[in-house]
């Protein structure tokens, strides 16, 4: 993913972007981008453009830095330090406006990676074929189609209501599926939630059928860094998760998680937990890491998030060195409940400072910030798997004991969980979820698929299901482009 991209002139002179497509001005050529009439003539160029998708998704306004910071500051575990609209207190404090700058360059690159996908996906059914063959063809079709997955999913997260309510007929998003390459696209009505997580899930669906079983050619990253089978049902039992469709998650989990310990994938890569956390955090490439987002030092193009981007920058502190102290972890939030012993080796990833404050310590590299991102690991599907065996069944099911307690024993071996209630193992689940996902950005989406109230931190206030900025307003951008777009 750190080659030099070759860029789509159509794509990158109209689609700026202010929002999900902008009627501006076309930027003059560049000497270093490829005509579209060019672009899938040859192996290489087809390549490097699907790992420009890559490279969009990770950019730092998406989830190579914002995306994963909102979600951690939309629950309560964080505590802002500087007050800083540019670093996002304003989405902490739950108080987002359509023009917050938040809002639009989540939008914006959102929208902007989507469309990406969408013109790579035209030009590979058109000429793809022909220049490397039919099933090379499926194959980077089917990592175009989880990258525009993935990206609409978080995009929902955050824009519309969970589909918990209302069984996905609320309003969802603008569903764009062809690329747009000349002004002129931009009015189109809010497809329903349902709508897009249908899309979604035939997205996941044919990258699952056409990905490989494993990416053996190339690095040995490829198994972290792109898409593969597993990578497509891993993801699927979230989206199923974020729906409460329960059973169908443990259809997907079932394809590859075993039945009983050790957990490790039974086909596909390999994946399983590594024995220390720590691990996933500092070597990036294990098993463990079924999607991650890799950074480099390589500033042409730029592989990295940037300063007020990356997590870091937002989460750790150690002096001058890196960090800029820009939220702490709450002194009342998930580090101070007693289920989570002091012996867990997860402690070991909190940062305590000598002022008593403390921070995350996952993400420690200094600038320019190359701590990789991770998207999805093995240990979300194990919980994944047993929060839908539970709340499928109402009931204390022994697989869902077994997962939850291989999470928590890798870190805490002296701990076995055993709630005495259905209740008290879903209270145990999103416990654990707290805890092993700490600063990963799952928090804020845990409590919206639930419709839980996102509680009170610091001087934020909570925000019920049914309160103005639980979800986020729609970009002012998008609303002054798109003349059939509603607001939240």
């Amino acid at each position: 993913m750190n080659k030099k991209y070759i860029l789509i002139t159509a794509l990158y002179s109209v689609m700026l972007l202010a929002g999900s497509c902008k009627k501006d001005l076309l930027n003059p050529i560049s000497k270093t981008t490829i005509a579209s009439d060019n672009a899938f003539d040859t192996p290489s160029r087809i390549e490097n453009q699907a790992l420009s998708l890559y490279g969009s998704l990770k950019h730092g306004n998406l989830y190579g830095g914002r995306y994963v910071v909102y979600g951690n500051l939309r629950g309560e575990d964080f505590i802002n330090e500087t007050s800083n609209l540019v670093t996002a207190s304003d989405v902490w404090s739950m108080n987002v406006a359509n023009s917050t700058t938040s809002v639009k360059t989540l939008w914006s690159q959102g929208y902007l990676t989507i469309n990406r996908c969408n013109v790579f996906i035209d030009g590979m059914n058109a000429k793809g074929a022909a220049v490397v063959g039919a099933p090379a063809t499926a194959k980077y079709i089917a990592e175009a189609r989880l990258v525009r997955a993935l990206t609409y999913y978080s995009l929902l997260q955050v824009f519309s209501r969970p589909y918990t309510d209302g069984n996905g007929s609320k309003p969802g998003l603008p569903l764009r599926l062809t690329g747009i390459t000349s002004p002129g696209s931009s009015d189109l009505l809010r497809s329903t939630v349902d709508q897009i997580y249908t899309q979604v899930l035939e997205d996941l669906n044919f990258a699952e059928t056409n990905l490989a079983l494993t990416n053996t050619s190339g690095t040995t990253n490829n198994n972290v860094t792109r898409a593969h089978r597993n990578t497509a049902i891993a993801l699927k039992t979230r989206v199923y998760l974020s729906m409460g469709k329960y059973a169908e998650v443990i259809t997907e989990a079932n394809k590859i998680v075993p039945a009983v310990a050790p957990f490790k994938a039974t086909s596909g890569v390999p994946n399983e937990m590594q024995s220390d956390l720590a691990s996933v955090f500092k070597t990036y490439i294990t098993a463990e890491s079924i999607f991650s987002l890799p950074m480099t030092t390589s500033a042409s193009p730029l592989d990295y998030p940037g300063t007020q981007n990356s997590l870091a920058s937002y989460f750790y502190f150690t002096g001058s060195v890196a960090g800029t102290t820009e939220y702490s972890l709450n002194p009342s939030g998930i580090i101070a409940n007693t289920q989570w012993k002091a012996t867990d080796k997860r402690r070991a990833l909190v940062f305590n400072k000598a002022d008593g404050k403390k921070f995350i310590a996952k993400y420690t590299t200094p600038s320019p910030y190359t701590d990789w991102v991770p998207v999805i690991r093995w240990s979300e599907v194990l919980l994944n798997l047993a929060e839908a065996r539970v709340r499928s069944t109402n009931s204390i099911d022994a697989q869902a004991l077994l997962l939850i307690n291989a999470v928590r024993q890798r870190s805490d071996a002296t701990t076995v969980i055993a709630p005495v209630s259905v209740t008290a193992f879903t209270d145990a689940l999103l416990l654990e979820r707290r805890i092993e996902f700490l600063g990963e950005g799952l928090r804020g989406p845990d409590l919206t698929r639930l419709l839980l109230t996102i509680p009170a931190k610091g001087s934020a206030p909570s925000k019920g299901p049914t309160e103005s900025g639980y979800i986020w307003p729609i970009s002012s951008d998008e609303l002054s482009l798109n003349k059939l777009m509603t607001d939240n």
